[in-house]
């Protein structure tokens, strides 16, 4: 069955020119690909781009996986990334990125995925690698970069003392305290030497400081 070939693919998304090599006995490729759209064997993201649906789909699709793919070069940060450590208590409605690139957002059948514009200088600082067991690797920001990600892109922040830091952090983030032992201090002095909200990023430092 024609079908159980798409489990190739995973849970990794797709372009359609990656189908194509499959339909290769269909005079309209495309007609198929629709058919297969209206029946769940494929689960459109954006033009072009797929994800196998259930059940021709072996493991879990992973919704940091699909951010990477839906717009690049991005990273998953701010709120998913603060809930994805364990920072914050909230899940996030939407997959958060930051990306060098203009802002988009996206509303999917996997959910809605956001993109905020981060300084070029900005974007690569504290990005890591992980992945869920046994599954493909994809970019999210590191719990550091995920708090100095949240700090240069909220509006209108002027905090440049400790307490008006920690107010911000436990009283309006609702940060658990205990996680923020043992953070790489290196990547937020990193931030605050780029020159983007550096009194807050120096006074997220202090607290820092003192909470290690």
């Amino acid at each position: 069955m024609l079908e159980f070939q798409l489990q190739r693919f995973g849970v990794v998304p797709f372009n359609h020119g990656a189908l194509l090599p499959l339909l290769s006995r269909y005079r309209r490729p495309n007609d198929k690909i629709a058919e297969w759209i209206r029946q769940g064997v494929l689960i459109p993201l954006k033009r072009g781009l797929y994800v196998v649906g259930s059940p021709w789909r072996q493991g879990e699709l992973c919704p940091p996986l699909v951010a990477n793919h839906l717009y690049g070069p991005s990273g998953v940060s701010l709120e998913y990334a603060l809930a994805w450590h364990g920072l914050i208590p909230e899940r996030p409605h939407e997959v958060t990125s930051v990306t060098p690139r203009r802002g988009r957002r996206f509303e999917t059948p996997l959910g809605r995925f956001s993109y905020t514009r981060l300084p070029t200088d900005l974007f690569p600082i504290g990005l890591r690698q992980e992945s869920l067991p046994g599954g493909p690797t994809f970019l999210i920001a590191g719990p550091e970069k995920a708090l100095c990600d949240k700090i240069v892109l909220t509006g209108n922040l002027r905090i440049t003392s400790a307490s008006a830091m920690h107010a911000f952090l436990f009283e309006d983030l609702r940060v658990d305290e205990d996680m923020l032992e043992g953070m790489e201090l290196s990547v937020i002095e990193h931030y605050a030497s780029a020159g983007h909200k550096t009194g807050p990023l120096k006074a997220l430092l202090k607290v820092l400081e003192e909470a290690s």
